[in-house]
């Protein structure tokens, strides 16, 4: 009877010793440690971002911050594993010496990663855009949604998330349209060539009037007579918009251009359109 009890004793050790209690205890410690300093984290980004806002550099919040908070929570993530492995009898020296042998092999497997890092610190020091700004790269054009330290994401009008590689736009034109102060209306009205010298000047009045009476208009719009095209006489209009919002500005000017429209109709001002004269000589 003793030598069974004896024998389901040593069972149950070896099931204990099988589980590896110590090391599953040291994983969930190792977890609560990690989900306790991510909140600290958390927090600590929360106050600099409302510290940010209420400070003249707002671009800190939108540009600089998401990335340090992406690096900080990475380098928690790094030294927690350094420290399991060290305590669980694992020679950190050893791993990076090991990480030494192949470091050549893994310096040219990421080497654009590599590049879009760095491309990532010139972003940052240009300090060009930040998160919420509706930029143009190249033929991408959208609003940002994240910078990480590799790549960043652009929703774009159809919706789409288009994702660039740091290094590919450090070397690249950037418009941020979001920073425009104002916008320009650059449009071109062309009349009849048999329109009357009287009503050429009236168009460039009807012009200028709809442009003083919308709110929405700077004063001095330039107006001017273009060019003489192959089936029209072109008058200019460059005016500048009260917004920087793409929506409002569209909408401003498609109520500018009804409004000129339905004056030049109202005063029999003819808008022109691509046409051909053909002359046939009598022999």
């Amino acid at each position: 009877m003793i030598s069974q009890i004896l024998e389901y004793v040593g069972k149950f050790r070896d099931v204990f010793e099988t589980l590896k209690i110590d090391l599953f205890l040291s994983v969930v410690i190792n977890i609560i440690v990690a989900i306790v300093l991510f909140k600290l984290t958390d927090i600590f980004i929360a106050k600099l971002k409302s510290h940010s806002k209420n400070s003249d550099n707002q671009s800190l919040s939108g540009h600089l911050i998401p990335i340090l908070e992406k690096i900080v929570k990475f380098l928690i993530l790094f030294f927690i594993l350094a420290s399991f492995l060290q305590s669980n009898g694992y020679s950190i020296t050893s791993l990076i010496a090991g990480f030494g042998i192949t470091g050549l092999a893994v310096g040219f497997a990421a080497q654009q990663t590599i590049a879009d890092f760095f491309g990532t610190l010139a972003i940052i020091a240009d300090k060009m855009y930040k998160i919420g700004d509706y930029i143009k790269i190249g033929e991408i054009e959208g609003t940002v949604e994240d910078i990480n330290l590799l790549s960043t994401k652009i929703r774009t009008l159809d919706d789409f998330l288009v994702s660039i590689p740091n290094n590919n736009i450090s070397g690249t034109v950037i418009t941020n349209i979001s920073k425009a102060h104002k916008r320009r209306i650059n449009e071109v009205f062309g009349v009849t060539y048999d329109t009357s010298d009287e009503k050429l000047q009236r168009a460039k009045e009807i012009i200028n009037e709809v442009c003083k009476d919308n709110k929405n208009i700077y004063d001095n719009p330039v107006i001017f007579a273009e060019t003489l095209s192959a089936s029209s006489i072109d008058i200019k209009l460059l005016a500048y918009v009260k917004t920087k919002n793409y929506n409002d500005f569209v909408q401003i000017r498609s109520d500018v251009i009804l409004e000129i429209v339905k004056r030049f109709r109202a005063e029999n001002i003819d808008f022109a359109f691509p046409s051909q004269s053909i002359y046939i000589e009598k022999k």
